[in-house]
């Protein structure tokens, strides 16, 4: 009877071994599935994300654009409806003054960079 109760303890711990093999073999494929999903989807997530920096910088220069327009819709309109405006803006170009008017000119200051 002894003998049995071994054999018993034998077919156990072998039953055993084979369910830790097969939970062990679950989880490696549970991983492999996961990383399969992960490698179709990390190209399309880059591309997404590259797609969004292009939509960035799109958007970056169409508010420029429309701050550019504004101003020179704002230019028009006061060309068109403001006669001392487009006196200031005409003898601005023209280099012309009015008797006696002194005119100062402020010149942006040239970015000049230090040689060493």
């Amino acid at each position: 009877m002894e003998h049995t109760g071994y054999g018993d303890f034998r077919a156990r711990r072998e039953a055993t071994v084979w369910q830790r093999l097969n939970s062990i073999l679950r989880v490696l494929l549970a991983v492999a599935v996961l990383l399969v999903i992960v490698s179709l989807f990390l190209p399309l997530s880059k591309k997404r994300a590259q797609s969004q920096v292009e939509i960035d910088r799109l958007q970056a220069q169409v508010n420029d654009q429309k701050t550019l327009l504004a101003r020179q819709t704002r230019e028009v309109n006061l060309l068109k409806t403001d006669p001392a405006y487009l006196e200031i803006m005409a003898r601005d170009r023209l280099d012309l003054m009015k008797e006696g008017e002194t005119i100062f000119r402020l010149e942006p200051q040239a970015t000049t960079k230090n040689k060493p």
